[in-house]
């Protein structure tokens, strides 16, 4: 199963695909999405929407994670934040119905790094570790990785109100028990 992370944004996003064979967990390729250089914030989301589109068919992925919205200080960045990741939306949910998940940020880095409150290095040193020497563009890229590893680690559980109950879960230690 191939599962793509999207770190959603504004200005730029982060993408990462893995592929779930069995128990194994393989790193397949990331980037970032460039959308700074587009002054008009309308034409950005069209833009935004129209390169999701195409990262959607060139890698053709089974499942699509995505971040949950975050807290933001500026109620104007949650603004442009939250259109551009209903823009993105949009792309995905077409062709993946009932095929696309969220999490928030904090169980993100909970999951991949067992700290909830980790910093972007943190997540970012733990991707290369658990993967290899990635060499990241930035941290978004990282973040996505991250995005989609949580989802290959989450994927199986049920949630009942406010209890997770596990199906099939892992930790992430047992995951990658054979490269540590």
């Amino acid at each position: 199963m191939k599962i793509l992370g999207i770190d959603p944004g504004s200005r730029k996003a982060g993408w990462a695909l893995i592929e779930k064979k069995g128990r194994k967990t393989i790193y397949l390729s990331s980037g970032t999405l460039r959308y700074d250089k587009i002054d008009n914030f309308m034409d950005r989301l069209g833009v935004i929407y129209a390169s999701i589109e195409e990262l959607m068919k060139e890698h053709s992925p089974d499942e699509v994670s995505v971040e949950s919205l975050i807290y933001v200080k500026s109620v104007t960045s949650l603004a442009k934040l939250a259109q551009a990741r209903g823009a993105m939306l949009a792309a995905i949910i077409p062709s993946h119905k009932g095929k696309v998940f969220e999490y928030s940020p904090n169980l993100i880095k909970s999951a991949v790094s067992g700290y909830g409150h980790a910093d972007k290095s943190a997540i970012e040193k733990t991707m290369k570790m658990i993967f290899g020497k990635i060499e990241f563009s930035t941290n978004d890229e990282s973040d996505a990785l991250a995005i989609a590893l949580c989802h290959a680690l989450n994927a199986g559980k049920v949630i009942i109100g406010n209890k997770k109950t596990k199906s099939s879960s892992r930790s992430l230690k047992s995951v990658f028990k054979d490269r540590i």
